[in-house]
């Protein structure tokens, strides 16, 4: 298949390029390169797979841009996961997250819809299901608040690809990504900071008392999940968990990477911050049947693999 992926340089979306260009698939990326985390750290990402793709440097804000890209090629599908992401930052600069991840997202769709581009996967967020007091957390709960905007601007995407998916005859299928971490993760998340500041003998900052739940979903397996969107041929538009469907508080985190590193963390005690839920637990029934989904690294497999890969690469 030919198929184009957006934010392809980032922590997801390099990992994606990689497995896609093992299966043989002809791949281009769109990366804006942004400096929310140094440039050069994506470029790195994507230095084995250069000359295996089509690189596009382009801002997805850019319609003109956009169009020209996916017009200019006959593309299978497009794996859509470039994004401003972060719950807090969104809280600081919501109009940027507009402009991006909805305005972003439009471009795409309505340039796939002209050049008659078929299936429009997209990455969507656990945070869509702000603070429910039901869990897991499963696809047909009615979500009627969010509260950060990226989560309003993630809700929002999903909506436009299920409008071009119900007036255009597109397939389009938004994915729910469960707090990923893995090889590459960006240095701004938790598991990343922490693991970098307790092996350099600095305090981490918890926020809250530690009692806060997260469904942590290893790359490895968000990977297979979208990968198995190449070839879903249920409802035209279709929503899915990707997560591991078990949670770990943010107590016993530090203390799986405190494991994998031999050190203790110097704990840095901070409020609870506002937009952050207490609880992200995944629902995958519907992915298990439908797309075979089947995560295979739990947690205390997957810090220690994360850890060995700081240690190798990132590490002072």
């Amino acid at each position: 298949m030919k198929i184009l992926v957006t934010g392809g340089a980032g922590f997801i979306g390099s990992n994606l390029v990689d497995r896609l260009l093992s299966r043989g698939h002809d791949v281009a990326v769109i990366d804006e390169f942004n400096d929310f985390y140094d440039p050069q750290i994506k470029r790195g990402n994507l230095a084995a797979a250069t000359d295996r793709i089509a690189l596009h440097e382009a801002d997805i804000r850019d319609a003109d841009v956009v169009n020209r890209i996916v017009g200019g090629e006959n593309f299978d599908a497009i794996i859509h996961l470039a994004a401003r992401a972060g719950v807090r930052p969104s809280i600081l600069q919501p109009k940027l997250y507009i402009e991006t991840n909805i305005t972003g997202t439009f471009n795409l769709l309505e340039a796939a819809r002209a050049a008659g581009v078929k299936r429009f996967i997209s990455a969507s967020s656990s945070s869509v299901y702000g603070v429910l007091k039901s869990a897991p957390f499963h696809e047909e709960l009615c979500l009627n608040q969010t509260i950060s905007p990226y989560a309003a601007t993630k809700l929002a995407s999903e909506q436009l690809c299920s409008n071009y998916s119900h007036l255009y005859g597109m397939r389009t299928i938004s994915l729910r990504f469960f707090t990923v971490y893995g090889p590459r993760q960006r240095p701004d998340l938790a598991i990343h900071k922490f693991t970098k500041s307790i092996h350099e003998g600095r305090p981490i900052d918890q926020y809250g008392d530690g009692s806060t739940r997260r469904d942590y979903t290893y790359v490895d397996d968000i990977v297979q999940g979208i990968e198995a969107c190449l070839t879903y041929e249920g409802q035209l538009c279709d929503v899915f968990n990707l997560g591991e469907s078990q949670t770990t508080t943010l107590s016993e985190l530090i203390a799986a990477i405190e494991s994998a590193l031999g050190k203790k963390a110097i704990i840095n005690r901070m409020p609870e911050q506002p937009g952050d839920v207490p609880l992200t637990y995944a629902d995958i029934a519907k992915a298990q049947r439908l797309l075979n989904y089947r995560p295979t690294t739990k947690i205390s497999e997957g810090i220690p693999k994360f850890v060995d890969w700081y240690l190798k690469n990132c590490a002072k």
